[in-house]
């Protein structure tokens, strides 16, 4: 819950293939002092996960094969804009006031859904890719601000994801930044922890405008 009476802001964090939100809950307490007004929420992924039953999953993955990611992204995405909506309207907020976290393949599921719906405040993804980037600029629905992050040791989903992502988002105009954690592999280090909650409260609170370069950025 947050620090402060009432909620102004929501963070959902979208947790990656064979995990379940209790992967990335514990990041909102990392955060909250930072976003004291935000509630922040980690909702499992629908379906229990074929290769690890304790774990669940947005969609099965059993390799980066991209007409299997073009079904799996739409398999799940309802589910998730319908737990969008409702969370938006039990701490009414409006839609401007929500930003997608992910992990992986929570990436994934934040970069496809958020931008098909009015542009949430912001997208911070660690070690995703984008799926079916040939049809962004005919499904894209707003240009939220966003943020990849991405180790460059990662041999599960090789950085190079995240630097196609990048390329596909700057064309379509979208404000982005792809910053690449050296000897990083797939997982989130306390540094893309601190770059991504600056990141968060700053597009919060209207400051994006001045923190974000005027062009695309890769460092």
């Amino acid at each position: 819950m947050p620090k402060s009476a009432a909620a102004r802001s929501l963070v959902v964090l979208l947790h990656g293939y064979g995990a379940d939100g209790n992967d990335l809950i514990s990041i909102g307490s990392y955060w909250q002092d930072l976003l004291p007004d935000t509630v922040f929420v980690a909702p499992n992924a629908p379906d229990a996960c074929e290769q690890n039953p304790a774990g669940r999953q947005w969609f099965g993955l059993t390799r980066m094969n991209p007409a299997l990611l073009a079904t799996g992204v739409a398999h799940a995405a309802p589910a998730l804009q319908q737990f969008l909506d409702l969370e938006l309207a039990r701490h009414r907020l409006e839609p401007s006031r929500l930003a997608l976290v992910g992990f992986s393949q929570g990436t994934m599921m934040s970069l496809h859904v958020g931008l098909r719906r009015s542009a949430p405040a912001a997208i911070l993804g660690f070690s995703g890719l984008l799926a079916t980037p040939e049809r962004l600029t005919a499904e894209i629905k707003g240009r939220p601000p966003i943020f990849l992050i991405h180790g460059d040791a990662d041999m599960t989903l090789p950085v190079e994801a995240s630097h196609a992502a990048f390329v596909t988002l700057a064309a379509a105009g979208i404000p982005t930044i792809l910053h690449t954690r050296p000897g990083l592999g797939h997982g989130i280090d306390e540094a893309g922890l601190s770059a991504g909650g600056a990141f968060l409260r700053a597009a919060f609170a209207g400051e994006l405008a001045r923190a974000m370069p005027p062009e695309p950025v890769r460092h």
